[in-house]
């Protein structure tokens, strides 16, 4: 039986993974549960919040108020938990307590918000959930962040990592089959009597299932030595003390760190190119394909969400593949080209006189962003060898908290952009379907053209991404001689 994995890299030679580097699949796969936790309570508190609108009466402008001021406390709390986490030192490790606790309190607080009152004002409803949410949301940072760090941390394998955030990305993909199911749930007549209490049922179950299920990668997962990762440097080297000096010198020299901006800017670019004309193709379909006819262009548009979904799910592990074999920075070249092939292909398939034409740009699209997520993860993790290198600390905390939060902030402001984007073309909603030619021709334009555009940047972002499968291993020999590791 032998003891080591190899891959056959593009170049013809064989890269060997180590058996001590290499992650079981049971463990690949709890850690993976975390992932559908993390994602189910993102999904779930943007798809419940319909809630109060729909079943308690309030103002849409102040549910998109309520909704939106928590995450703006992530720009302080995510940086500030990835810093916290990578100073902490216990017996259980750095991460594991954390995510732990943080899966239980998480749980408990997303169950009980949606406890809501009967009867109460519209402000009453506005702080209720307001400040319940200001609670979920830390203790959601208390568990997501350590969570992602430590996957950052499970192996230093070059493609072992990309493996796991396979699994990772996978099964996180599962709670966007779950959340639209959210309100027919919370609405139904033959379980509630109305949907305020379907939301309390639904809040409690998510709730159990993330403390149940969100602690298992705190319990079985196990953390790498730190004794061998903390050695104090012996040169002028930068280190990081604790203390809030250590944090904001510890977040200025993070974002420093050129390999670590072009990613964080890539995916903006990649995912945030997406998301700002998301709902562009529904338009698109309804009122250029179909002419006006919601019923079934929202027929269509079902159908190639669904196959995007299962698109996505393919793309991830042959994207895995592929950094297998060519590397991750080719890789991703190879997934965002085909996304920008499915980009360009929708101004010739989404047409009137063949609709199902449609469905062909999907399962290139979805190369983008499962592409996108499979690969990024893998990449920080190489960045924190490079930076441990520089700065004597592994800093997996702060790294993947600023990631997130440029990914959390891109996405809000590409929602905003896109209904200015809109507007921008003219539509007009009262006109149904017999917008301009000119509207329609815009709404095209953005369709395709705006992801495609932003997908052809981020690659030449990743052209000077400087750190390929050569230098992530010379980078990990030279670590591993400095912690005087064999």
């Amino acid at each position: 039986m032998t003891n080591t994995t190899a891959d056959v890299s593009a170049s013809g030679h064989t890269e060997v993974t180590a058996h001590r580097d290499k992650i079981p699949v049971l463990r690949k796969f709890i850690y993976g549960l975390g992932a559908l936790v993390n994602n189910l309570l993102g999904a779930a508190i943007g798809g419940m919040v319909i809630v109060l609108n729909l079943g308690l009466a309030m103002n849409p402008a102040l549910v998109g108020l309520v909704s939106a001021l928590p995450r703006l406390t992530d720009a302080l709390t995510d940086p500030l938990m990835g810093y916290i986490s990578d100073n902490t030192k216990t017996k259980w490790g750095r991460r594991r307590p954390y995510i732990f606790c943080g899966a239980i309190v998480a749980g408990l607080v997303y169950a009980l918000i949606w406890q809501l009152p009967r009867e109460q004002s519209e402000m009453f409803y506005f702080w209720f959930f307001l400040i319940g949410s200001l609670f979920f949301y830390l203790a959601y940072t208390v568990f997501a962040t350590p969570y992602i760090a430590l996957g950052y941390e499970l192996t230093p394998d070059y493609h072992e990592r990309t493996r796991l955030m396979a699994v990772q990305n996978f099964m996180g993909q599962m709670a966007y089959l779950l959340a639209p199911w959210f309100l027919w749930f919370m609405q139904n007549d033959n379980l509630f009597d109305d949907m305020i209490q379907g939301a309390g049922w639904l809040a409690i179950i998510i709730g159990a299932f993330t403390i149940f299920v969100g602690i298992l990668p705190a319990i079985f997962l196990k953390e790498p030595n730190l004794a061998i990762l903390d050695k104090p440097a012996k040169t002028d080297t930068e280190t990081f003390s604790p203390g809030i000096k250590g944090f904001f010198k510890g977040f200025a020299e993070t974002l420093k760190n050129k390999p670590f901006l072009c990613l964080c800017g890539a995916t903006f670019l990649v995912f945030n190119g997406f998301m700002m004309v998301s709902s562009f193709q529904f338009y698109v379909i309804i009122y250029y394909v179909f002419a006006g006819d919601t019923n079934l262009g929202s027929e269509y548009a079902g159908w190639a969400g669904t196959l995007s979904a299962f698109s996505t799910f393919c793309v991830i592990f042959i994207t895995a593949k592929l950094s297998t074999m060519f590397g991750k920075r080719r890789a991703f070249f190879i997934a965002i080209g085909l996304s920008i092939v499915g980009y360009a292909l929708k101004w010739f398939c989404y047409t009137p006189d063949n609709p199902w034409l449609i469905l062909i740009p999907v399962p290139f699209i979805a190369f983008g962003l499962g592409g996108l997520f499979t690969l990024m993860g893998s990449m920080i993790a190489d960045v924190c060898d490079v930076d441990e290198l520089k700065t004597f600390a592994r800093r997996e905390g702060m790294f993947g908290s600023i990631y997130w939060w440029v990914v959390k902030l891109g996405m809000a402001v590409a929602l905003a952009a896109g209904g200015f984007i809109l507007t921008a073309t003219g539509f007009d909603v009262a006109l149904a379907g017999e917008q301009t030619s000119t509207t329609i021709t815009l709404m095209r334009i953005a369709d395709a053209g705006i992801p495609l555009i932003c997908s052809i940047i981020a690659i030449g972002l990743i052209v000077i991404y400087p750190i390929d499968e050569k230098t992530a291993r010379q980078v990990r020999n030279q670590l591993e001689m400095r912690r005087g590791k064999v």
